[in-house]
């Protein structure tokens, strides 16, 4: 078993975040021997984002910013031994593995061992009905668009030992994606809790990227962060034992500090001495937070118990249209005429349609869809407001008649409205529930041996 610490650098914490910050994630790594970059890429509703673009076109279905990511580093990746593993397959891992070996053709480079985890999608009649047993009426008469289970780690270590140097996977639990690499370097046993545990919590404070180095702690005056703008993604260096230390990226701003690994460690943890995954009873409870100085932070005191009996899946369903509109007040009585908007708006279309409006400068992120913080607060006065009523229907017809009513604000007052923009887009439900592993069929390929 490898005595040397492993490294994983992560270089993204969602679709859509920046795509420029794995070049100094990969110099880091290359400067110190190598290791792993992972890329996450996926949030529950974007994987059925990504399947409604896979049924528009199957050569697409997965993250859109896929050439963005790993075109600038796939060379030095290749060059310094740096596997890449990552959940950007979204819902077409292997148009996203054709994808990589194209770049690396573009490039003049040789084409990678490139693995393709398979199973998460539940698309068989069995899948289908057995999740209908689980979730009753919540599925009855919805037109489903994906339904897909969180997978662990093990496939992931299966192709990375296998002598996969890149790992392309849909939707596995984002702390499997440094987990992974971990069972594979250290050969852990796939039962060894405590490791898995501590191993997991590590892929947890890479996976939301930026959160962990300063971006998403940054308060001014209360919780600066140096050079916030230039942050640099986080890099893990994980020991044979499963404990790690979290650093970032060489010569990059941000902070990695006691209180930056502290939020992240307890970021979205229910309850920390069960952190449920695919792979492990992460138990954190008796965590213990050291700084090191130089923005490293050692963390000690996790553990692991017994992985849970069923996988969580989540299912999409189409939930009609979203309409959404926007109008500006200002000056002169400026809350109380967009407030008269959205009860004009709200009065002309009547009790049918469900509307949320925001009077953004005033009331907006506080506010809530039934709109009872609104009327229970007075008119603030405010002179600049800009008004959004959203509404959701099951015909485009009916949603289209919320935003030619913002519209025809213009001139149908109140006063002085202006700079309408408006959009339609389909809405997507979505409810979890979980299911037997045994119902669950998963495994991996490398791409060659993946027909056309």
């Amino acid at each position: 078993m490898p005595q040397s610490p492993l490294l994983i650098g992560c270089a993204s914490g969602f679709s859509g975040d920046r795509s420029d910050g794995a070049a100094a994630v990969v110099r880091t790594l290359a400067a110190q021997g190598g290791g792993t970059l992972i890329f996450e890429t996926l949030a529950e509703r974007t994987l059925a984002l990504a399947q409604l673009a896979r049924n528009d076109d199957p050569s697409r279905g997965y993250e859109p910013l896929l050439d963005e990511l790993v075109s600038p580093v796939l060379a030095d990746c290749l060059r310094h031994g740096i596997n890449i593993v990552s959940n950007f397959g979204a819902a077409n891992p292997a148009a996203a593995a054709r994808r990589i070996a194209a770049i690396a053709r573009e490039q003049g480079l040789p084409v990678p061992k490139i693995a393709v985890v398979h199973g998460d999608a539940l698309n068989t009649a069995a899948q289908r009905a057995l999740l209908q047993e689980r979730l009753g009426a919540a599925l009855e008469g919805q037109e489903v668009v994906s339904a897909t289970a969180y997978l662990g780690a093990t496939e992931i270590a299966q192709a990375l030992a296998a002598g996969a140097q890149i790992v392309v996977a849909g939707r596995v639990a984002d702390p499997s994606l440094t987990l992974g690499p971990a069972m594979a370097h250290f050969g852990w046993d796939a039962a060894d809790w405590p490791r898995l545990g501590r191993a997991t919590m590590a892929g947890h404070m890479l996976e939301c990227g930026l959160q962990v180095t300063g971006g998403y702690f940054c308060v001014p005056g209360l919780k600066e962060v140096p050079d916030v703008h230039a942050a640099g993604f986080p890099i893990a260096a994980i020991h044979a034992d499963g404990e790690f230390i979290i650093g970032k990226a060489a010569d990059t701003g941000g902070a990695v500090d006691a209180r930056t690994v502290k939020e992240q460690l307890l970021y979205e943890v229910h309850d920390p001495a069960r952190y449920l995954t695919p792979d492990v009873v992460a138990d954190l409870s008796q965590a213990r937070v050291v700084e090191l100085g130089g923005d490293r932070v050692a963390v000690h005191g996790i553990t692991g118990h017994t992985r849970p009996s069923e996988l969580k899946v989540n299912v999409c369903y189409r939930g009609g249209w979203l309409a959404e509109a926007e109008i500006s007040y200002a000056g002169v009585q400026a809350e109380a005429r967009a407030r008269l908007a959205a009860d004009i708006v709200q009065k002309r279309l009547g009790a049918a349609f469900r509307l949320r409006a925001d009077l953004i400068g005033a009331i907006s992120i506080l506010g809530d869809d039934a709109g009872e913080m609104r009327r229970a607060r007075p008119d603030g006065h405010a002179r600049d407001v800009r008004l959004r009523i959203a509404g959701e229907h099951a015909d485009r017809a009916q949603a289209e008649r919320i935003l030619r009513e913002v519209t025809a604000l213009y001139t149908c007052g109140p006063a002085g409205g202006g700079g309408v923009r408006t959009a339609l887009r389909p809405r997507l439900n979505m409810v979890s529930c979980t299911i037997s592993r045994e119902a669950v069929h998963s495994g991996w390929n490398f791409l060659e041996d993946i027909a056309p």
